[in-house]
């Protein structure tokens, strides 16, 4: 039993860390309700935020079956190859050693270093990674997708990890930002296959867990339509984004476009669509998601109080005068992801949300937690069993500690009292 627990613990540094933001939610924090919640190997558990995977490896790691839901490509593309642990790793490292070396060749080759074309470069921060180590890494790229590999997931999402924490010149604090110190010469192809390396040993140490159904679907958590998962959830453990002013897309947006998963504006523009409206980046006219609360009389209260901030304070930009929108448009979204998730959900089933309180918006605090909970219990079938503060954040604006909670909602089956 001993050598289980060892192994379980050390996958909190070695599957999770393949991909994963400094800010998303903890494993242990997963392991709590999945704990409480009773959840085995006949249950179901779904997040339907699920970002990097967070929940989704947990439950790999204990043999419980799982489903996510993901709709920034980028991060689906990661979550879903993390819980794909292959039992078969044979010519994993002897392919990625010949990647590298028709890399190397190909790089010592270049007569001019390579570059995004300019539709690209509009789409990420000016000097996010320096000259020589972008072009080393399109070429690495190139050469990962030119082997064709059965592999080859992995190779890119180990390429991924490492375009944000070892070749570029990003910073992350409450919105990603460009360090003062850039990174012109990295050994690029050399980082990437000592990963590699690193995920084959953590595949071999895991590979028992392999047949473990974890599902992840790229969509709107909004827009829940997957015909094939006939079984009920059994419990939900998730992180949606809190209603802020950080723009979850740049967050991943280097390797994104990098590993072509953005192209365009267009592109970009439809992704930041399927994302509860958390931010004022990604508000459009056609919104209809305040529709879900507009019967709320706090809700309402909260952004009148916003609204009339912006007007005492005489702030006029664009992005200000969308500050009591977003409000209404975040709550709005959560209802109608709320509502869309009920048909999916075992009679009696549990729920944790992991949100977390803001003050971005003129220093007005928003209480997510308690707010998200009179949506759900307004909305019908869902109960607040109580708010669990798992942490505290200093907020610097401020000056003020904000809580992150965990929502805990039990579900009960009805026909009636919906949100129309």
């Amino acid at each position: 039993m001993g050598n289980i627990e060892n192994k379980l613990k050390t996958a909190d540094s070695a599957i999770h860390d393949w991909y994963r933001f400094v800010l998303s939610f903890p494993p242990h924090l997963v392991q709590q309700y999945l704990d409480e919640f009773g959840a085995c190997n006949s249950s179901l558990v779904l997040d339907p935020f699920c970002g990097t995977g967070t929940t989704n490896v947990e439950c790999k790691k204990q043999g419980i079956p799982s489903w996510g839901i993901e709709a920034n490509p980028m991060t689906y593309f990661a979550s879903k190859t993390k819980c794909k642990w292959t039992a078969d790793t044979s010519e994993f490292v002897t392919i990625a050693d010949h990647i590298a070396r028709s890399a190397n060749q190909s790089i010592s080759e270049l007569k001019e270093l390579r570059t995004l074309s300019e539709e690209q470069s509009e789409l990420i921060l000016k000097n996010s990674i320096s000259p020589k180590p972008l072009s080393d890494t399109l070429v690495l790229r190139d050469a990962i997708c030119s082997a064709n590999s059965r592999f080859q997931d992995y190779y890119l999402l180990a390429l991924a990890k490492h375009i944000v924490y070892s070749y570029s010149n990003l910073k992350f604090g409450p919105e990603v930002g460009i360090s003062r110190t850039k990174k012109d010469c990295v050994n690029v192809v050399e980082i990437w296959l000592s990963e590699v390396q690193k995920m084959y040993r953590d595949l071999a140490t895991f590979s028992e867990y392999a047949e473990t159904e974890a599902d992840i679907t790229l969509g709107d958590a909004r827009n829940i339509s997957v015909s094939d998962h006939l079984k009920k959830v059994d419990c939900v453990i998730t992180s949606p984004p809190y209603p802020n002013e950080k723009d979850y897309s740049r967050t991943t947006r280097l390797e994104s476009v990098i590993l072509g998963f953005i192209k365009n504006k267009d592109e970009l523009r439809e992704i930041k669509k399927g994302f509860i409206r958390s931010n004022t980046k990604n508000v459009y006219r056609s919104d209809e998601d305040a529709q879900y609360v507009c019967n709320i009389a706090s809700i309402n209260r909260l952004s009148d109080e916003i609204e009339q901030k912006r007007l005492d304070l005489g702030k006029t930009s664009g992005f200000e005068k969308l500050y009591a929108s977003v409000v209404k448009l975040y709550f709005g979204g959560m209802a109608k992801h709320l509502i869309q998730l009920k048909p999916y959900l075992r009679d009696g089933a549990s729920l944790a949300y992991v949100v977390g309180d803001q003050a971005s918006y003129f220093q007005i605090p928003i209480r997510t937690s308690k707010l998200l909970g009179e949506v759900a219990e307004r909305i019908g079938g869902y109960r607040v069993e109580r708010i669990d503060t798992f942490r505290k954040r200093f907020a610097t604006a401020t000056e003020t500690w904000l809580n992150e909670d965990v929502l805990v909602l039990k579900y009960k089956e009805q026909s009636h009292g919906e949100i129309r």
